[in-house]
């Protein structure tokens, strides 16, 4: 029987490739020539590749005996995941490889802050001896702000420790508990704002994070505070941060990252007080090395039929049972769902399925849910395997039910949790008819019937008069439209939960008014249209 084709289309470390010659065929070919790409998929199993290898839909449909895709670093932007799913093809990629680099990376660009090693440098390369000119700051005893909690921002808070410094952070999905278990402090945003001598920034790029920092926060800091940006371009607003540095408000910024990537031109980088690097966070041997091994693991385990920790698409994690697998993509959206009506992350969470499923196992639809919980809500890709981990790292509680019992519906699945204020809250959904269409059946005590694609906005309120009209007219002035909408209550006049699926997503600000405009006591959307 010939062995699988493995096509390496992009550089890999020397030893992911002795991993994949125990057991593979490896061919290699020029990711980046088309002409040449194309043709050579006709007979690959697996495909591994980096950054610059597009693997769309024309190359998947070229690559009828393709079983995995695996991106040898983070980021999935050459891949086309939902194309790959719907074809029954793994993607898989090394989420944890390159932690330790941009950790390192964030804290190079702060000492180089600190110490003015960018402009020292290259005076002294123009034949200038500017000791005076270039004082610095030292690190001791100076607070550090760690804007995210997440794998990357622990790393670098436990490394700025040894320094001796006072370290503050703001996560709203991150337990006090925890982040006292690692000498940090948590405080408001605003609060990180105003104490910090030094500002680092580990938070993914969603909407909610985009622009975080701006003109009105860096009109909050202290004019001796110098901000660390090695996450994501576009966290900090470079226009205001350019002002604010010009302006004296801000003494100096290193920046990795920027809003349109490559970068060659911004007036940032004309600043004495700017360091400045071309997105070099994952740009080490080790980190290099860490995803061609990763990926090739990954691949051998996806070949050989075996679960993978770090496949990215829902309906490629393992072994599951056939009538269990149809549950996964409902069991991550009501995930997904929970976090977002809860405005944050709950203290508990627990997994509920009943009716005939329940006779299998199923504790990959509370590993599916823990995806959508913290899919939006932190920076690294979130897997089955990582899921529970995450959950662990920020002190949630996680359980899973089941019974084969169930009142109305064949099989329900059923998210709930308790929340940081003490609150419960709880979303169900169910596969319904003879193609199993998704459906939210209840959120709460609230019962609705709504199919979870796409973008979702809901919004509680005491039930009265006008309400509908209110919101028709301020999201079509806005330009948003209606593409379904339910109304849930007990009875006239009491607390009614209204839902709505939109065309787009609605901005924070409309949000907001659309708030204010009933007097909503929650208000909250949730992008379902990548799940």
């Amino acid at each position: 029987m010939p062995q699988p084709v493995v096509l390496v289309a992009e550089e890999l470390a020397p030893s992911a490739l002795d991993v994949l010659a125990r057991d593979f065929e490896v061919r290699h070919v020029d990711g980046a020539d088309r002409a040449a790409l194309i043709p050579a998929l006709a007979e690959a199993d697996a495909i591994l590749v980096r950054s610059a290898t597009q693997v769309d839909a024309t190359a998947l449909a070229a690559a009828p005996r393709l079983k995995v895709v695996a991106r040898a670093g983070v980021g999935l932007d050459n891949v086309d995941v939902p194309a790959a799913t719907a074809r029954g093809v793994m993607v898989v990629n090394a989420p944890t490889s390159n932690i330790v680099s941009a950790a390192e990376q964030a804290i190079a660009l702060l000492l180089a802050c600190a110490r003015n090693v960018a402009p020292a440098h290259a005076a002294l390369r123009d034949g200038q001896w500017k000791r005076s000119r270039y004082t610095g700051v030292e690190l001791a005893d100076k607070t550090i702000g760690v804007v995210g909690l997440g794998r990357i921002g622990v790393l670098f808070a436990q490394r700025m420790a040894a320094f001796g410094t006072r370290l503050i952070a703001y996560d709203p999905y991150v337990q006090p508990t925890r982040a006292a278990q690692i000498g940090v402090r948590l405080v408001s945003l605003e609060e990180l704002l105003a104490e910090s001598d030094f500002i680092s920034i580990h938070l993914p790029k969603t909407a909610e994070t985009l622009g975080l920092i701006g003109e009105k926060e860096l009109r909050l800091v202290k004019p001796s505070v110098r901000i660390v940006n090695a996450a994501r371009g576009g966290l900090v607003d470079e226009q205001a941060l350019y002002a604010a540095l010009k302006e004296g408000r801000v003494a100096g910024a290193g920046l990795d990252v920027y809003a349109k990537e490559p970068c060659t031109d911004s007036p940032l980088f004309g600043l004495e007080n700017v360091v400045a690097t071309p997105h070099l966070g994952a740009s080490t041997v080790e980190a290099q090395d860490k995803a061609g091994l990763a990926v090739a693991r990954s691949v051998r385990l996806a070949l050989h039929g075996e679960f993978v920790p770090d496949a990215v698409n829902v309906q490629a994690g393992g072994v599951v049972a056939e009538e269990v697998r149809p549950s996964l993509p409902l069991a991550e959206k009501l995930g997904r769902v929970f976090t977002a009506l809860a405005s944050g992350l709950a203290r508990s969470i627990t997994v509920d399925v009943r009716g005939d499923i329940a006779e299998y196992d199923v504790s990959v639809l509370e590993l599916a849910a823990l995806k959508g919980v913290f899919a939006d809500i932190v920076e690294e890709s979130v897997t089955f395997v990582n899921a529970p981990l995450l959950a662990k790292e920020r002190g949630v509680e996680v359980g899973l039910t089941t019974s084969e019992e169930s009142a109305e519906y064949r099989n329900l699945v059923t998210v709930s949790g308790v929340l940081a204020d003490g609150r419960t809250l709880s979303v169900s959904g169910t596969l319904a008819g003879p193609r199993g269409a998704q459906k939210i059946t209840s959120i709460d005590t609230f019962d609705i019937d709504l199919v979870p694609n796409g973008n979702l906005l809901f919004l509680q309120y005491s039930d009265r008069p006008g309400v509908v009209g209110t919101l028709g007219v301020l999201l079509g002035d806005a330009g948003v439209n209606i593409a379904g909408m339910q109304v849930a209550r007990a009875l006239s006049g009491a607390e009614s939960l209204m839902a709505l699926a939109v065309d787009q997503a609605v901005p924070a600000d409309l949000l907001q008014r659309l708030a204010a405009a009933i007097g909503a006591h929650a208000a909250n959307t949730v992008d379902l249209s990548g799940v």
